[in-house]
């Protein structure tokens, strides 16, 4: 649909905006998410696989400036997450701000920004698969299977539990959520003793003395800390999520404001404190990428169940963000399918109004995720996880300039900002927009990974074009339908 068809569809039912959904991928959700589990998906989304495997590697190349990378990334994080807010209060939509950019950038827009988040979390869940083998075989009774059988039984079992229901999906994540914040709580206590009473660790002594004796802040100079920022940027991927469960529950206006605003804090405890705090109790070089810097410092206080506890939790948060994952683009697939950018069977619902369709096309590639790991096992995550950044950051580029068209259709009366707005419009959203393309940039001093990385963009870019000349007659035909529901 066209911007164009969309304001003259919006002018003609302002009035009925409540009862006729200005998305059609929006009919047919039950409204099953209470608010505590949209503020603990939020908190969910703000600690993943990024931080409990991801802080581990980015500690050994990058060293305690790593807190600065997770700090810089959030404030920017929080800007992308606060405009997403906004958008929901304007119209809450399941898909969020593929439905937004439909909207304000037109078919085409619409058609990139969903299909670089489907490339974005079936990249993440392959990612999430790999972490949960890697993370199992920290058990030796597991050491003997292979790491893409364990890829597959978590790829099985979360399918599974997805397809039953949203409410289900949001009590998982609920629980996740809950013991992932717990177990992050009680390790900074734990870490905070260690520090205050000076306990060894590792045969090293917590305190600043770590860091000065191994090369300070910057022990391998700036350039380690701006190769991992596409790294750090994949941690904070799920924040989003918020705006995709608003459309799934009954009081956005009073859920949302309130879950947007406490991620600010939660970055600043959780990534930045456990960074710092895990960068005063032991060297980087001690820490390693196959393995969650928490069960590193745990399994060398010596307490060996501490780091088993600890495995199992970071476990579930691979598990819980493989959950998200699926749900999300479930969603949003539904939202291009019935706009006719996305194949139609990804429109369909189960009887528990769940969108199987597109929850299935996210595991088929998830699939190629476990050959993957049976072919590259030692690179399967950093693989992933940089292919990944390139749907992140154009998702997060996306979400931007949907806002900045928002404010200046605002600015001329043609849509109301809610009393929840990004500050600083338009510099916020500019220069957000700048820092997310320079990290891209930036990748390119890294020949091994981010380089490669780099050159797909043209492969990606050749591959949307191709397939937009597929779908655009069926898009056009499908909005005009649209178009004539929503005026009726």
């Amino acid at each position: 649909m066209s911007k164009d068809a969309v304001d003259t569809a919006q002018a003609a039912t302002r009035t009925d905006v409540a009862q006729v959904p200005a998305d059609a991928g929006d009919a047919g959700y039950s409204k099953d998410l209470k608010a505590r589990h949209v503020n603990m998906i939020a908190i969910g989304g703000a600690i993943g696989t990024g931080l409990f495997l991801g802080a581990g590697g980015r500690l050994h190349n990058a060293g305690p400036a790593l807190a600065l990378a997770y700090l810089v990334c959030g404030i920017f994080a929080f800007f992308v997450v606060r405009a997403l807010g906004e958008l929901v209060l304007y119209r809450p939509s399941s898909g969020s701000f593929v439905s937004y950019a439909r909207e304000f950038l037109g078919e085409k827009g619409a058609y990139v920004a969903g299909w670089m988040y489907f490339l974005n979390w079936s990249t993440t869940g392959i990612a999430d698969i790999t972490a949960i083998a890697l993370y199992t075989h920290y058990w030796s009774m597991f050491t003997s299977i292979p790491q893409w059988v364990l890829a597959l039984i978590a790829l099985a079992v979360v399918l599974a539990v997805n397809l039953i229901s949203v409410k289900i999906f949001g009590e998982m994540e609920f629980w996740f959520a809950i013991i992932k914040v717990a177990t992050l709580v009680g390790f900074m206590l734990i870490g905070i003793f260690l520090l205050a009473t000076r306990h060894e660790v590792g045969g090293h002594t917590p305190g600043l003395s770590v860091i000065n004796d191994h090369g300070g802040v910057f022990p391998h100079g700036l350039m380690p800390v701006v190769l991992v920022m596409q790294g750090v940027i994949f941690a904070y991927a799920a924040l989003e999520l918020v705006g995709v469960a608003a459309g799934e529950t009954a009081e956005p206006e009073k859920v949302v404001p309130r879950a947007v605003n406490s991620i600010m804090w939660r970055v600043g405890l959780f990534y930045v404190g456990s960074v710092v705090l895990l960068a005063l109790l032991l060297p980087g070089s001690v820490y390693s990428a196959d393995q969650s810097p928490f069960v590193t410092v745990l399994s060398k206080v010596g307490i060996p169940a501490a780091g088993d506890v600890m495995n199992l939790v970071v476990l579930t948060a691979a598990m819980s963000s493989l959950n998200s994952g699926l749900y999300s683009t479930g969603r949003i697939l539904r939202s291009m399918a019935t706009a006719g950018s996305a194949p139609r069977f990804t429109a369909r619902m189960n009887r528990s109004q769940v969108p199987y369709g597109g929850i299935l096309l996210t595991c088929a590639v998830c699939v190629l995720g476990v050959g993957l790991n049976y072919l590259m096992p030692s690179q399967a995550f950093e693989i992933v996880l940089n292919v990944a950044s390139l749907g992140i950051v154009s998702t997060w580029v996306i979400i931007m300039i949907c806002h900045l068209v928002f404010v200046r259709r605002a600015k001329a009366g043609l849509v109301t900002r809610p009393s929840f707005r990004l500050p600083g419009s338009p510099v916020t959203e500019i220069t957000t927009i700048a820092f997310l393309l320079a990290v891209l940039a930036l990748m390119w001093n890294d020949p091994e990974v981010g380089r490669k990385t780099l050159l797909l963009i043209p492969v990606i870019a050749a591959m949307l074009v191709a397939g937009w000349f597929a779908v655009r007659r069926r898009v056009t035909r499908d909005g005009d339908r649209e178009l004539t529901e929503l005026t009726k």
